[in-house]
């Protein structure tokens, strides 16, 4: 029989991992049902191979990275006896915050915003999507996700535009190590804008669909950050036009070359104020570079979790 927490099956995938993860997981079956594949195929297909392959009325994702609230998990029951829910988001929590660096700092304070606006539209109908390191849905619901779109926002997104609700569960918690250096969230940033996007583009037409408010809080929460860093530039660029109009452009170029040079210092030099502006911008750029990667048909499949996540623990 499979390993069972109360009276649920516990189903892993492993996307060809290098180490001895499927050798250690091979002593526990058939208690923990585990699927190997011989190559990375990436998240999405790992989730399409868990689905075929289990029976439930209600199925919960997580992350291999991530640490799941048992108490949690058994409050789910409480959320899915309304019928209009389809899925439920978990809350995640950044661990290890004392040892955190200014590049985590600011992804640990996005993240609780991002939570604080999942409570809000969680309230006034539905949350816009639903994170990887833990969400749960109706099995019925599920559609196979393909493998070049990011998997937590195709699925709980798809359920909304089928007519559910995807709600907020505050103690369906997990924990998940930060991301302490700059060059590494960036690239993590580029490659789920990226992903983010090819799914925006592939539910677009079924998006169209939605009630007037459901559709604002899309647009204004999902569509419109992943241009952020776009519109950033172009203020930017403006901003050196009228001062060019105004001082002449030998000397404006001049002014800016030299405030640009004095940020990088400071900012390499790691003041505080500099480093966290910077990693603010840093991430907007990143996601509308992953937009462009999106337009360009860049497809990111697999994925790597970063070193500086292996350094930090959960509670």
């Amino acid at each position: 029989m499979r390993q069972r927490l109360g009276n649920a099956d516990l189903l892993v995938y492993v996307d060809g991992a290098s180490d001895d993860t499927a050798k250690i997981l091979a002593e526990f079956t058939p208690d923990i049902d585990v699927v190997v594949s011989p190559k990375r195929s990436g998240k999405s297909a790992g989730m399409n191979a868990l689905l075929a392959r289990t029976t439930a009325d209600i199925v919960i994702f997580t992350d291999a990275n991530a640490i799941i609230d048992p108490e949690g998990v058994a409050a789910l029951g409480g959320y899915f006896d309304d019928p209009q829910v389809g899925c439920v988001c978990g809350h995640l929590v950044y661990s290890g915050e004392a040892d955190f660096s200014q590049t985590a700092e600011v992804g640990s304070t996005y993240w609780r915003l991002e939570e604080h606006i999942k409570r809000l539209e969680s309230d006034t109908g539905s949350a816009m999507g639903a994170d990887g390191a833990l969400f749960a849905i109706r099995r019925e619901l599920y559609r196979p996700v393909r493998e070049d779109v990011i998997d937590d926002m195709f699925t709980s997104i798809s359920i909304l535009c089928d007519g559910y609700r995807v709600v907020r569960g505050e103690e369906f918690r997990a924990w998940e190590p930060p991301t302490t250096q700059s060059g590494e969230e960036f690239r993590r940033k580029v490659r789920i804008s990226c992903r983010a996007f090819n799914a925006h583009r592939l539910l677009w037409s079924r998006l169209r669909g939605l009630d007037p408010v459901t559709k604002y809080k899309y647009l204004s929460h999902k569509l419109l950050r992943w241009f952020s860093g776009m519109n950033l530039m172009i203020a930017a660029l403006f901003a050196w036009a009228l001062l060019a109009s105004l001082i002449g452009f030998w000397i404006s170029f001049a002014l800016a070359a030299v405030m640009m040079g004095g940020l990088t210092f400071l900012y390499a030099a790691g003041l505080r104020p500099v480093r966290l502006i910077g990693e603010i911008v840093f991430a907007l750029i990143a996601a509308s570079f992953g937009v462009v990667k999106s337009l360009q048909g860049e497809r990111f499949q697999t994925w790597t979790p970063p070193a500086s996540t292996r350094k930090t623990g959960a509670p």
